[in-house]
């Protein structure tokens, strides 16, 4: 127990009431500079501090006589401190005692309050003293010892010539004149001197050889690699929910949708075990960083998701969450740009040096929008680990708009383009092509019992209208009609107060609903009907899925950057013929019926053919919760853009052909004899290659022999050796830089092979060139796996 004596109270609380304004600032003065005193000094007799480097020159040592003169001028301050304090003790004494003498409410005993305060305040004084001499003697033999290392080490701290470290001596001159540009530099210990220069390029950054008189054990010694644990698959999705955080709308929506999905991504997890058997899987541990849901990019879907705002985003996100969740992997999520620099180890400042520490994550999973940010906040350590990094990329990124140096001088860079990533870690939401990956969402899927209830449930006359917006509703007055004469008409159409003038009377307005009773809505219509507003979206499939016809519009022109402002400055030379191109594609009639708006005759004889028409409810493997499951743990499992092996130099010949001509002649297979491409993936037997028409995409002229490009095969193809097993005749073969190599050019006899790897593309097309095609095979309803792939 600690005791206060009440006279000591009493006598602080009349000094503080009795001394007037001037006497309290002379008390503050002293009070100020004994706290000044000993925090600038304290740090020459405490340890380390944490944030500080381990070559950190402390600039108090430095300073040495600067400090000293501090201390003089202190000393001075506190005599004449003193003096003053002394004079008005004793005339607050004196008045002390006539007061006291008039008061008999007071003991003797507490009379001179005075005189105590004023032993106690030369007590400082002596103490504050004592240690001024003390540090100055502690300074001087600092700065004796370091002017001895300096001499020591003058001739050691002059930018290496080293071959294998060419800049190192142009950023030492960088580091010169901006090295105060970024606190950060100073966070890992540069302060301005050679040495500082040397150090942090050597030990923090990668610029300069490392100097021969530092202990290397510190910065050799690589992080322990944690214990590798085994992937387990989850049931159970409560804990998800509360990583998912809360205090958004869209946050809000995607938990909704993660905890209706819980059963079915359960029951998918038990298939996919099974399917897998003993195949080991180890747990990856993932940053999940949504960035367009951050404050920093304006967070526009959070106020939209309650007035109908497209929500594709936020449904493929959910889902993304859920399936790396049920896979067993460790997840961090995060929405805000403070949360993203706290988990990478981002150092104080303006995002110019390395991360504080080894990256945490196996793979990041992001967007355009945090991926932005990443580069800004990282620094070096950006290009270090971007090979980890995995963007959630709607529209998809053609390998044309994503080589920086390509893209400028050819007319391809856009807003979100040129990263130089590798083209694979763009992630789509739907098979636009094959050069990015296909991450895909989820639909509901629908048990056989479901099933025969909504196929027994459903109004033949019934239509639900897509588009939750009026502005998508202006300009269809014409179609409305002609659909009008035979089916009741059903929209969703946000509104506040009043109807939208857009939407006719004739139609039904439910207004914005919940997903459930939006649910409940398709089961019971026949038809769902596309304006050619939104693109892409996960709507149609989910009306696929509960039975309905889904009726579009066929684009003529097709719609693309160059014609259409809404793909204008996005990464794809894309042309889009529909609302849905892989509704019309991939699931076609009698589920998807794609015709002319513009055509009133072809338009209303389609609306009497879907009348007639049974569907049942169908919805693509690639959208169930398992198909979903079972394409990201391929991608985790195999893909790794880190440990690629890089492709052979473009003319290189191998000793012997891997490929032989198929007996028809018309395309290259693996040879069966072969030696495998080891680490490919998709395995290298499953290769087939085409030399495409003039004028005719990879993508297409893969699917045109029921096949899918398979972009990573192209280094095997990028050789003379190709073009001769395919018996094409090459008059000269050059490497060049170009999307659409290798290539055999006509006329004049020539082929062409690549020289970059990142442009490798299954995307784009020339009516000069005939290009060479990597193909392969696809899993029934997988299209993003080969038959081997799992």
């Amino acid at each position: 127990m600690i005791t206060v004596n009440p006279d000591g109270k009493i006598m602080v609380r009349r000094c503080l009431v009795t001394l007037r304004p001037f006497r309290l600032f002379v008390l503050g003065i002293g009070f100020f500079s004994l706290c000044f005193l000993m925090t600038s000094l304290g740090g020459q007799f405490s340890a380390r501090r944490p944030g500080d480097s381990p070559f950190t020159v402390r600039t108090e040592v430095m300073g040495g006589p600067e400090s000293r003169g501090v201390l003089r001028k202190m000393s001075d301050l506190l005599e004449l401190m003193v003096k003053r304090m002394d004079t008005l003790a004793r005339l607050e004494n004196s008045s002390e005692l006539h007061r006291a003498a008039g008061d008999r409410h007071f003991p003797v005993d507490r009379l001179p309050p005075g005189a105590g305060l004023m032993e106690r305040i030369q007590a400082i004084a002596q103490n504050v003293s004592d240690i001024a001499v003390k540090v100055d003697q502690i300074l001087r033999h600092s700065l004796l010892l370091h002017s001895k290392v300096s001499e020591g080490r003058r001739d050691q701290c002059e930018a290496p010539s080293d071959p294998k470290f060419p800049d190192c001596s142009g950023k030492v001159e960088w580091m010169r004149a901006r090295w105060t540009s970024d606190p950060c530099y100073a966070f890992f210990g540069v302060d301005g001197t050679e040495c500082s220069f040397l150090i942090y390029l050597s030990e923090v950054e990668w610029f300069c050889p490392p100097l021969p008189w530092r202990n290397q054990t510190a910065t050799q010694r690589a992080r322990k690699p944690l214990p590798k644990v085994q992937a387990v698959f989850r049931s159970n999705l409560s804990h998800l929910l509360e990583l998912m955080g809360s205090g958004k709308e869209s946050l809000i929506f995607m938990k909704k949708r993660t905890k209706r999905l819980t059963a079915q991504w359960a029951l998918a997890a038990q298939r996919l075990a099974q399917k897998l058997g003993g195949v080991r899987r180890d747990q990856k541990q993932i940053l999940v960083h949504i960035g367009f849901l951050t404050e920093e990019s304006g967070d526009v879907f959070s106020p939209r998701v309650l007035k109908g705002g497209p929500l594709g985003e936020m449904v493929q996100w959910a889902d993304i969450l859920a399936a790396l969740y049920v896979l067993g992997h460790g997840l961090r999520i995060t929405v805000s740009l403070k949360e993203l620099q706290s988990n990478l180890g981002v150092p104080p400042g303006r995002g110019n040096c390395p991360l504080t520490m080894p990256l945490p994550f196996d793979l990041i999973y992001t967007d355009y929008h945090g991926l932005q940010q990443m580069k800004q906040h990282m620094g070096l350590s950006f290009k270090k680990y971007r090979c980890r990094i995995r963007v959630i990329d709607t529209f998809g990124t053609e390998p044309a708009y994503n080589h920086e140096e390509y893209a400028t001088l050819h007319g391809y860079r856009t807003n979100w383009g040129y990263w130089n990533l590798n083209p694979k870690q763009f992630m789509t939401m739907f098979p636009h092509t094959p050069d990015n990956s296909f991450m895909g969402f989820v639909s509901e899927e629908l048990n056989e019992t479901e099933k025969r209830l909504i196929k027994g449930g459903k109004a033949s006359n019934m239509a639900v209208v897509y588009g939750k917006e009026a502005s998508i509703w202006k300009g269809k007055e014409k179609f409305l009609s002609i659909l009008n004469k035979y089916m009741e008409i059903h929209g969703t159409v946000y509104y506040e107060s009043q109807r939208p003038p857009e939407v006719p009377a004739f139609v039904k307005n439910h207004g914005l609903l919940p997903q459930p009773e939006f649910q409940q809505l398709l089961r019971k219509a026949k038809l769902f009907v596309g304006f050619g507003f939104p693109y892409e979206g996960p709507a149609p499939l989910e009306a696929i899925a509960n039975g309905c016809v889904f009726l579009q519009s066929r684009f003529s022109p097709p719609h693309s950057s160059l014609n259409h402002e809404f793909f204008r400055g996005k990464p794809t030379s894309r042309e889009v013929f529909s609302q849905h191109p892989y509704a019309e594609k991939f699931i076609g009639k009698p589920h998807v019926w794609t015709v002319n708006y513009n055509n009133s005759e072809e338009l209303e004889a389609a609306v009497k053919a879907i009348m007639r028409t049974q569907v049942d409810p169908y919805l693509p493997y690639e959208y169930t919760c398992e198909g979903m499951l079972e394409r990201v743990h391929a991608y985790i499992q195999h893909q790794d853009f880190c440990a690629a092996p890089g492709p052979a130099p473009p003319g290189s010949r191998a000793p012997e052909s891997p490929f032989i001509l198929a007996p028809n002649a018309t395309h290259l297979k693996w040879a069966r004899n072969a030696s495998l491409a080891p680490g490919a993936w998709p395995p290298a037997h499953s290769l087939r290659a085409w030399l495409a028409a003039a004028g005719r995409a990879c993508t297409d002229a893969c699917l045109d022999h029921g096949l899918i490009c398979e972009p990573s095969f192209f280094p095997f193809l990028n050789s003379q050796d190709a073009f001769q097993t395919l018996q094409v005749p090459c008059d000269g073969t050059e490497s060049e830089m170009n999307h659409l190599y290798p290539a055999f050019a006509q006329p004049g006899q020539e082929c062409f092979l690549q020289k970059e790897p990142l442009l490798f593309s299954c995307a784009g097309s020339s009516t000069k060139y005939r290009r060479l095609c990597p193909c392969r095979d696809f899993r029934k309803g997988q299209v993003a796996l080969c038959q081997d792939c799992l």
